[in-house]
């Protein structure tokens, strides 16, 4: 796991540049450092995070003659078995690392590489006697990857956008549709990021730059086909067996792999599996939000070792600007500290990687909200316009009562009520609160693109299929990377495999979700290997008490003086917000938290950027 960065053409001092783009990403890969120039075509400078052969490992890799160049931030698990084919091709290696693996697969392949790995990869191939350089972003987004055109002719890039200030001629700019739009989904969630000019490179997607031509192409589409009908133990079976071949091959490495813990069945069933003898896991001092016990306990019957740690309230509250500098843009997920403390105890235990159950709800069909279909089902035998009346009268109710919002939501189709995992404000609402709203992007808009894709699916596929493009990378997978990469920790993610998926994707939609489960058939594959009450049990995540907390004075007034700030003044009306505030402090039967939440991690990631 590594970092890189770089840019063609030349600057008044290309290795002065390179040297300071690289240093701003150092975090990614403290064990080497490495750099290189072509004539003012391209420089590239690369940090690693040494995991396969550690002495011979250093980037950028070249082939035979040294026509061709790449730095390579990932692991590829199905590398050794390349190697072999490779050889057998012709190709010499002078390495015994992946990502030698990547270069020789471009001489044999080109663009076509794509269907040979197995892994997870953000990289950038310099072939100089095509003078083309050629980058790419795994399957389902797991490792970052960020551009930026100056001037429509010079090309920056990298792991992470921090690198990009380093660049002489780069100006930073915030997107004002960045933070509209956040303020919905509560990640970025639109291709140009928070930084006008800059961009993500999507999932399953590569680049080709020639001659000042930029190109993307879409190599990888996720999409699901009810094909597998065997019989329910059969199913078990094979699934348990993909799974466990995933596992084993994350596990691969040179040095010691741990394992992040929750109460979840997602990691139990990692843990389970894996031979990791180091856990790791996270709490708070409030029972129900502390899932220690749980770790500590499975790990004594499994013969391995948790090591855990409290986070106390004050040190999660000191925390938040170091994590929204780590983050490159905003997120709101409160969950993404425990990521980061979680990954600080396993680098605090000498561990550089570990495994975690990243997509496992996205690919199986875990999140609660999938029920609401099941749910609403029995709502679509009464006419739609007597259930668009009853909601726009529940809705001039001014107080919340049980059953409000399930009439509203039953009066939608899926396409009006579901944007993903999360939906904080409202087009309305964040048009109140915004000092000057552009009236662009209604969140239907952005959804519809992936929407428009899911024609003949069921509404929980579709639900699925939704979270897969935008919740799992704008949420799930950048504060997975980003904060374990800021303590230099790798994290591996088993089921997010493209075999796992290609058999999850083939499951019938009853296999995945039904009203009495979530994760329906894996949690019967768990059960091969955990007791019922953790392959049953409903899920947590990493819960953070953000509600409690912001009704005590001290952090109240913390977020109340942030919402007073000039910043808060230059964005928001901030009598709106203030009242967000207050309304959650002083009536216990209203929770604003997740937007109060929401708004402040911009305000301090504002503070560290700008």
């Amino acid at each position: 796991m590594c970092g890189f960065c770089g840019f063609t053409g030349e600057t008044e001092n290309n290795k002065k540049t390179i040297l300071d783009m690289t240093n701003k990403i150092i975090h990614r890969g403290p064990d080497d450092q490495k750099f290189f120039f072509d004539e003012n075509k391209i420089t590239l400078g690369f940090c690693r995070l040494s995991f396969v052969d550690l002495n011979h490992g250093e980037q950028p890799i070249f082939n035979e003659n040294k026509s061709i160049a790449i730095v390579f931030n990932g692991e590829i698990y199905n590398y050794l078995s390349l190697r072999e084919q490779l050889i057998k091709k012709g190709h010499n290696f002078y390495t015994e690392t992946d990502t030698e693996v990547i270069i020789h697969l471009y001489e044999q392949y080109g663009f076509d590489l794509f269907k040979y790995l197995r892994g997870m990869f953000a990289f950038v191939i310099y072939d100089k006697n095509k003078k083309i350089i050629f980058g790419a972003r795994d399957f389902f987004g797991i490792k970052p990857f960020y551009y930026s055109l100056i001037n429509n002719q010079v090309l920056i890039f990298g792991s992470e956008i921090k690198s990009f200030f380093e660049y002489p001629s780069f100006k930073k700019k915030l997107n004002p549709l960045a933070l509209e739009n956040y303020l919905t989904f509560q990640y970025s969630v639109l291709p140009e990021t928070f930084f006008q000019g800059v961009c993500k490179l999507m999932p399953g997607h590569y680049f080709i730059f020639k001659d000042g031509e930029f190109v993307t192409k879409k190599y990888f589409s996720p999409y699901f086909a009810y094909e597998n009908y065997q019989k329910e133990k059969d199913l078990i079976q094979e699934f348990y067996s993909i799974l466990t071949d995933s596992i084993h091959f994350h596990e691969r490495s040179d040095v010691e792999v741990g394992s992040f813990l929750s109460s979840g069945v997602d990691s139990s069933f990692i843990v389970a599996c894996s031979s990791v003898q180091k856990t790791f896991t996270v709490g708070f001092d409030y029972q129900k939000y502390n899932e220690i016990e749980y770790a500590k306990n499975l790990c004594d019957q499994l013969g391995k070792t948790n090591i855990n740690k409290i986070i106390s309230t004050d040190e999660y509250w000191e925390a938040l600007p170091k994590i929204q500098y780590h983050m490159d843009e905003p997120l709101a997920d409160a969950s993404a500290v425990a990521l980061y403390f979680v990954s600080k105890l396993a680098h605090e235990n000498n561990i550089k990687a570990c495994l975690s159950g990243e997509g496992a709800d996205e690919f199986f069909g875990g999140y609660n909200i999938y029920k609401e279909p099941i749910d609403l089902a029995f709502t679509k035998f009464i006419p739609k316009f007597i259930r668009k009346f009853l909601a726009y009268l529940v809705k001039k109710i001014p107080f919340g009562f049980k059953g409000k919002n399930f009439i509203i939501r039953a009066s939608q189709s899926l396409e009006e009520r579901f944007i993903g995992n999360a939906k904080i404000f409202s087009f309305e609402e964040r048009e109140k609160i915004l000092k000057n709203p552009t009236h662009k992007y209604k969140p239907e808009a952005i959804t519809a693109k992936y929407f428009n894709q899911t024609i003949g699916y069921d509404d929980i596929t579709k639900m699925q299929y939704l979270d897969i493009n935008l919740w799992l990378v704008g949420d799930i997978l950048l504060k997975a990377d980003k904060m374990s990469m800021a303590n230099s920790v790798e994290v591996r993610v088993p089921y997010l495999d493209k075999k796992v998926f290609k058999f999850a994707s083939h499951l019938p939609t009853n296999y995945r979700v039904k009203k009495i489960a979530t994760k329906y058939l894996f949690r019967k594959v768990a059960q091969l290997k955990l007791p019922n009450r953790v392959s049953n049990k409903k899920k947590l995540g990493f819960p953070v008490p953000i509600r409690i907390w912001l009704r005590e004075e001290k952090y109240y007034s913390i977020v109340k003086n942030m919402f007073q700030s000039d910043t808060a003044k230059k964005y928001f009306n901030t009598e709106q917000i203030i009242k967000l505030l207050d309304d959650h402090k002083n009536n216990s039967k209203i929770d604003n938290s997740r937007k109060i939440w929401t708004i402040y991690m911009f305000l301090i990631w504002h503070e560290q950027f700008f």
